[in-house]
């Protein structure tokens, strides 16, 4: 198995690319240990010293790893982990227990909170999946629009620049029902 891995914007986080799909659809995001109980992949790259957050997409799997350690020293570990868990057979995520992450419109939205999220689903994800993260819709109220960043866009730094300049500028290009557009709290 051949892993290519790719830098992000944040300088704490690589994206690996085992050539194979990780999720089917939407996104996982485990913060620590103890959240990724229901992941075999995500629990197997916790036990690595260094490892601070694991998210999953479709075909990437971006870790974050503690800011005073060095990819060099950790980045093989990480590789073997992966390549450990595909010859393994287990799932990525054990079905039972599958909670991801997918902007899907209910029956109670708004007009302006479905043309959000369409946006949101069209137009920021599939960048900010090449990036190595995921937006996910939190609320709209009053004119802002709250999203919570995942991967390698949690704690990025220039995740508030995309966040201002780039997402808030296009939802309110389009939408002019859109004010302010920021970060979730964690």
């Amino acid at each position: 198995m051949f892993i290519q891995t790719e830098d992000t914007p944040n300088p704490e986080t690589l994206k690996f690319i085992p050539g194979n799909i990780i999720l089917n659809n939407g996104t996982a995001d485990f913060s620590n240990k103890e959240a990724s109980s229901n992941s075999p992949l995500a629990s197997k790259l916790f036990q690595i010293e260094g490892v601070s957050r694991v998210f999953l997409g479709t075909n990437f799997i971006s870790v974050t790893k503690e800011t005073h350690l060095d990819w060099n020293a950790l980045k093989p570990s990480i590789l073997t982990g992966i390549m450990e868990h595909f010859s393994s057979g287990l799932p990525v995520i054990n079905e039972t227990e599958e909670k991801v992450s997918e902007i899907s419109s209910t029956k109670e939205d708004t007009e302006t909170i479905k043309q959000i999220k369409d946006l949101l689903e069209t137009r920021v994800r599939p960048a900010v999946a090449m990036d190595g993260g995921d937006i996910t819709f939190c609320s709209f109220e009053s004119g802002v629009v709250t999203l919570q960043m995942k991967g390698a866009c949690a704690g990025c730094p220039s995740s508030t620049a995309t966040l201002k300049m780039g997402i808030e500028n296009m939802l309110r290009h389009y939408i002019p029902e859109v004010t302010e557009v920021k970060a979730a709290e964690l």
